[in-house]
């Protein structure tokens, strides 16, 4: 399907429907310009003079349904914040670990190298960044799609993306700023990012305890859905019915792998 025709409410209904999601992605576009941020229907900006940390602006969206345009102004002032998605470089007592020594870390040692290895766009090329709702596709195409998901939800969707072209799907976690695995990796790379959310996503975003986060391009989810369909067919789908611990397996087995035993 052409990004220029598509219909993503139809692809998020069909995404929700495979896997039962409770929330609706959420699209994400950078922009080297500022000046794009006034042709986005439906754009709210925050107020001059408030600061977020991003891990509020993302919950925003999630929670209110906000398209939502951001500059590095916008952001917490000299915070990793708007160094993850480039919109800034960060601060020298991030990188020097001044700041987090003796919060998240006990050595200095220790809090320089969790910023030297923190996945991030590199700052200088991108100016603004837009999050909405995918379902609107007000931003076509976009960067990148985040999915929330339970633990048990996020394994069928990364076995949707394995069942044609196997890859071997790596899980990061940097811990403290774990926005950095999911939605600032998935921007630098374009590849599929997982991650556990951390502390500050929990407690300033609204993510809830059972979730994990997938950072994908609409390539990933239009591979997803494919993939949903090609399981489901062969009774494979969300939710999982727990068979038990002291059942036989054998009957199970026998629908799936029926022939291969």
């Amino acid at each position: 399907m052409s990004d220029a025709v598509r219909d993503y409410g139809a692809t998020v209904e069909a995404l929700k429907s495979g896997l039962r999601l409770r929330a609706d992605p959420i699209a994400l576009k950078l922009f080297e310009s500022t000046d794009v941020l006034d042709t986005i229907k439906g754009l709210r900006r925050p107020e001059a003079g408030v600061h977020f940390s991003m891990c509020q602006l993302i919950g925003q969206v999630r929670w209110l349904g906000w398209t939502l345009g951001i500059t590095h102004d916008n952001v917490m002032p000299n915070s990793n914040c708007g160094g993850v998605p480039g919109l800034n470089a960060p601060a020298p007592k991030y990188l020097d670990g001044t700041m987090f020594h003796n919060v998240w870390f006990a050595t200095v040692e220790a809090a320089r190298e969790h910023q030297a290895q923190m996945p991030r766009v590199p700052a200088g090329k991108y100016h603004a960044l837009v999050a909405s709702p995918l379902a609107k596709g007000r931003l076509d195409p976009p960067d990148a799609v985040l999915i929330y998901a339970t633990p048990g939800q996020m394994m069928l969707l990364v076995n949707a993306l394995q069942h044609r072209r196997y890859f071997r799907a790596d899980f990061t976690v940097t811990g403290e700023t774990a926005c950095a695995d999911s939605w600032g990796r998935g921007l630098a790379t374009g590849e599929p990012s997982i991650s556990i959310p951390c502390f500050a996503e929990r407690r300033f975003g609204g993510v809830q305890d059972d979730e994990l986060l997938v950072s994908l391009r609409m390539e990933h989810i239009d591979e997803a859905l494919t993939g949903l369909d090609w399981l489901a067919q062969r009774g494979i789908r969300y939710p999982i019915p727990p068979y038990g611990p002291q059942c036989d397996p054998a009957k199970a087995f026998q629908h799936n792998y029926a022939g291969k035993l």
